[in-house]
């Protein structure tokens, strides 16, 4: 009797070693086989640093539609992975519809935020339902509140690509909030003015989100003909240049400045428009305008960098609509028709600037010629395989809009038109004649990044009675496109020196469960699953009975 006592007793005693071991030594496991619960180390570095708490509320409470349940299990299980990083690291789980006097209130209130809600469409048997779900965090430390979007949406994708996306997208939008709240010392963007480019409240939105990152601050190239060294040194100051959709020409001492400032290792961002012609210019009563190659003096300095704007116009059978009026006074009516000069370009997700973000909108955009040379050229963005190119001088109409497109004349297809440049920046002036002079030119540099985008509309918002709104989104068709993110990540990229936007290439694949075919099998795995085992239990009680009464009856 002794003996199974202390067999109990020796058991009990290693089960309570094994709790106080595991209370002391905490590890976790990743078992998974694209590793999506395993932080990277830009991910750690964002959250090791925080010495106060940080609150983390989730607004996917109560109850969900099946995809964000999938969500917010993920969410937590990265949330949990951050936690083990940073004690401080808290996060809770909240229903923001719950406990509230007015539901249609409270969702005013929170679009006014910027959280905008996800309108779900929830079919079970027969039944089909609307839901509204916040896919929304709310990252809040000293005082400072970041938001974070967990849903992640891209035109024509699955309810299982729309969650894959999302989960994929968790670890950087974590960690880049975590990084936002954290900044101490903000690098600087100069936006470039005196070319005749964007005015400010059409930048207004992009500038306003990124001021999260960075300092923001205007610099006039007029005075490069008065005093190019103090522009220069007043350039160098910033990390990066803004040039957007310029339309009065560069003088050759403006260029050389800017090219001064690159190979000094200043990146720089051209949104650039070779073509003058304004979607504005056709709402005349001719419905016709003149589209003209704009000459910006730009060629020779771009082309020693290794790229060439066309001056021509994509026709693009993946296109964004436009609204048109149609009737008169009260009678008229808001249509919207295909407009094969604005594009609808996807991303090809080979890159961490265009990796998992919506369609990028384009308007009368030109192409680029990449020329060979010894930087390497990546091709962001491109035309469909179903587009072709208009050159200039060349009249529109908005006649096209009742003229179907002959696809066969739809063969020029993938054509650059936004290009990442990356090398050791050699000065487009060496060995060349200077325009001014400055002390100490430089002929070449560290390694360093240029953006060039054939579309200077990429950055521009629209406006809603003199207010800018959100950088993506078409007031007249409430579409959005992914414009913001792709400028935020190119940024992001240019300018990271920790790593970060790379966590956008992690690649992660939730299973899911067949919807049409589990409810096709129903029966078949009720059956298999609660039927069968009853019968078996039954079977093999009466087999025991059977065996038993033989083996033992009289």
């Amino acid at each position: 009797m002794k003996k199974p006592l202390v067999k109990i007793l020796m058991a009990l005693a290693g089960l309570i070693l094994i709790n106080l071991l595991a209370s002391l030594i905490y590890t976790r496991f990743d078992l998974t086989e694209d590793k999506r619960y395993t932080l990277s180390e830009p991910a750690e570095r964002s959250a090791e640093s925080f010495q106060s708490p940080v609150i983390v509320d989730v607004l996917l409470g109560g109850n969900l539609p099946p995809e964000f349940i999938k969500l917010k299990t993920e969410t937590q299980q990265i949330l949990e992975e951050f936690a083990s990083v940073n004690s401080n690291i808290k996060f809770s789980f909240v229903d923001p519809l719950v406990n509230v006097e007015s539901i249609e209130g409270t969702i005013t209130e929170l679009q006014a935020l910027g959280l905008t809600p996800a309108r779900v469409t929830v079919e079970n048997d027969t039944k089909v339902s609307q839901e509204i779900v916040f896919p929304w965090a709310m990252v809040n430390y000293n005082n400072t509140t970041v938001k974070v979007s967990l849903l992640k949406n891209k035109l024509g994708v699955s309810t299982e690509e729309r969650v894959n996306n999302s989960v994929q997208h968790l670890e950087y939008a974590f960690a880049d909030a975590f990084t936002k709240i954290n900044i101490k010392e903000k690098k600087r963007i100069a936006v470039i003015k005196g070319n005749g480019e964007l005015e400010d409240i059409y930048l207004a939105d992009f500038l306003t989100t990124i001021r999260d990152y960075y300092n923001i601050g205007a610099i006039t190239l007029d005075s490069v003909s008065t005093n190019p060294k103090k522009t220069l040194e007043q350039l160098k100051g910033y990390d990066l240049a803004l040039i957007a959709k310029p339309t009065d020409a560069f003088t050759d001492a403006e260029k050389y400045i800017m090219d001064q400032y690159m190979v000094n290792g200043g990146k720089s961002v051209w949104l650039i428009d070779q073509v003058n012609m304004e979607l504005d210019s056709l709402f005349n009563e001719s419905g016709r305008a003149m589209a003209l190659p704009r000459d910006l003096n730009l060629n020779d300095f771009l082309f020693r960098y290794g790229v060439r704007i066309n001056p021509v116009l994509v026709n693009d059978m993946y296109f964004t609509q436009i609204v048109l009026a149609t009737g008169d006074g009260n009678a008229s009516q808001y249509e919207p028709v295909p407009w094969l000069y604005n594009p609808m370009v996807f991303s090809k997700n080979d890159h961490p600037i265009n990796n998992n973000i919506e369609a990028l909108r384009f308007q009368f955009a030109n192409t680029i010629d990449t020329i060979s040379n010894s930087y390497k050229k990546t091709i962001l963005f491109q035309s469909s395989p179903l587009s072709k190119v208009d050159g200039t001088p060349r009249q529109i109409s908005l006649d096209l809009i009742n003229t179907p497109p002959e696809r066969e004349q739809f063969n020029e297809g993938d054509r650059p038109m936004a290009v990442l440049i990356e090398g050791t920046f050699t000065s487009a002036y060496a060995n060349r004649i200077k325009p001014v002079a400055l002390e100490n030119p430089v002929e070449k540099d560290i390694e360093n990044k240029m953006l060039v985008v054939a579309d200077g509309d990429i950055i521009k918002n629209q406006l809603r009675n003199g207010r800018p709104l959100e950088l993506g989104y078409d007031k007249w068709t409430n579409n959005y496109y992914g414009n913001k993110e792709f400028l935020i990540n190119a940024f992001n990229y240019m300018l990271d020196d920790t790593g970060l936007i790379n966590i956008r290439n992690k690649k992660v694949a939730i299973p899911f469960l067949d919807e049409k075919k589990i409810s096709g099998q129903r029966t078949k795995w009720q059956l298999l699953n609660i039927a069968l085992p009853v019968v078996l239990t039954l079977v093999l009680g009466l087999l025991f009975n059977f065996f038993r009464r033989r083996k033992y009856g009289s």
